[in-house]
């Protein structure tokens, strides 16, 4: 079955057409794509992950004519962020809901000669796509992206904002691809966000995000995954780190059927920095799982890594970080922390955060909590007047409250707060009650 799918995909890639200085990428990952073995529950990146979701159905390609307009409703689920604007819709670029670019970005195919020589550079040779079965994909079906560069010593003036929203109800694939090259000295800030317009969207999302941070620049990036709870995400986000580099990276996913998203980092250049905070909450029996991996290859870096997570009703979660620490990582400064929450006695977790040094002169630690709600919490809380739907809330909502409070994008930061609380309240009274701007 997992052999006909393979071959399956690589035919819904043959269907697109292709620019033809992206075809040489194309072909290394179908290749790559084909030698894959297929991930089983014995496979230890796949252990509590099935790929049956997407094994099961017979998968096509958007409709193109069905990316014209978005209801009202949608467009109110924008973030209303002054900043450069792509919106993707089913996997195609909507032109009439993007704003004008600046220089620094460009799609693939409006890229000129100089662009395109950068981009053949880059695309493909952050994420390993020998190890990722899912970045492979990614290049087999790669027909669009976005190139965000800036030049050296330069700071854009404005956030970049990268909409992708699926609006088509049946089993419809989409790929997407993000490339950003910061030269010496560049700041920038990208925010993604991924979303399905109803209850009924059913597609597959299969996004990779790849990331050259130079020397002494700085990437602030945010990843925002809230689609249909029948909806597929795999997604990717790679990113290398040159000297005195820095990498601010926040995400947060609900739950669907299967949603798995990856982040590897490289530290390849002395004094690079990480910090990496994340959040998910998946319900009712929605399944998210996060793979991290921080490789610290060269001396005096820093990791700061923190998740949490708030597992309701029958949902199950999966957290798996890793901070490896090469031969050549002296002087390291590395920390990781997973937390979770289980509000319900059928919610589950599997967190397994790994240390894996090789070098002598270091200075780690990694931890990992399963919990339930404090009774006594509950309590002092109930006989003060508060209802125990209401103090659940409360005490679900402060459970994360602190990665959303550290969120330095204040429009994105006052966004997050009435959704979050609302996939806790299900109702808009107890959000209110929670809320304070």
């Amino acid at each position: 079955m997992a052999g006909e799918f393979q071959q399956q995909a690589l035919a819904l890639a043959a269907q697109q057409t292709v620019t033809p200085w992206l075809s040489d990428l194309r072909a290394q990952g179908s290749l790559s794509w084909q030698a894959h073995a297929w991930p089983t529950r014995k496979t230890e990146a796949w252990r509590y992950t099935s790929l049956l979701p997407v094994e099961n159905e017979q998968w096509q390609l958007c409709d193109i004519a069905a990316s014209n307009t978005l209801s009202d409703e949608t467009l109110a689920e924008f973030i209303e962020l002054d900043a450069y604007r792509l919106v993707f819709v089913n996997g195609r670029l909507n032109s009439e809901l993007s704003s004008a670019l600046p220089a620094e970005m460009v799609t693939f195919a409006d890229a000129n000669a100089a662009q395109q020589v950068l981009i053949k550079q880059h695309l493909g040779q952050i994420a390993d796509q020998q190890t990722h079965l899912f970045a492979a994909l990614n290049s087999s079906w790669l027909h669009e992206g976005v190139l965000l560069h800036v030049a050296a010593n330069q700071r854009l003036d404005k956030p970049v904002y990268v909409v992708h929203v699926n609006d088509q109800g049946d089993a419809k694939a989409v790929n997407a691809r993000v490339l950003v090259v910061l030269e010496t000295g560049a700041e920038a800030t990208l925010l993604e966000h991924y979303f399905s317009t109803s209850t009924v969207d059913r597609g597959w999302t299969n996004a990779l995000t790849e990331c050259v941070v130079g020397a002494n620049a700085s990437l602030k990036h945010y990843r925002i995954n809230l689609e249909s709870e029948q909806a597929l995400h795999t997604g990717g986000v790679h990113v290398r780190l040159n000297q005195d580099a820095r990498f601010n990276g926040f995400t947060l996913a609900n739950g669907s059927r299967l949603k798995r998203i990856d982040y590897h980092l490289k530290h390849l250049g002395s004094g690079s920095d990480v910090q990496l905070n994340g959040i998910y909450l998946p319900r009712k029996q929605q399944r998210v799982d996060y793979h991290t991996c921080v490789e610290h290859c060269v001396p005096h870096c820093t990791t700061n890594e923190t998740f949490r997570g708030v597992i309701a009703d029958s949902a199950k979660a999966v957290f798996n970080g890793r901070i490896h620490i090469h031969q050549d990582a002296q002087k390291t400064l590395a920390e990781m922390s997973n937390r979770n929450l289980l509000t319900s006695d059928q919610a589950q977790v599997n967190t397994k955060p790994e240390l894996e040094i090789y070098a002598d002169d270091v200075r780690c630690a990694h931890g990992a909590t399963v919990s339930q709600l404090n009774d006594e919490a509950l309590f002092y809380l109930t006989s003060r007047g508060v209802s125990e739907a209401e103090a659940r809330v409360m005490l679900s909502f402060g459970f994360v409250n602190e990665l959303v409070e550290g969120v330095e994008l204040d429009v994105l930061r006052h966004w997050l707060r009435p959704r979050i609380a609302h996939m806790f309240g299900q109702n808009d009274q107890l959000t209110r009650h929670i809320i304070h701007e």
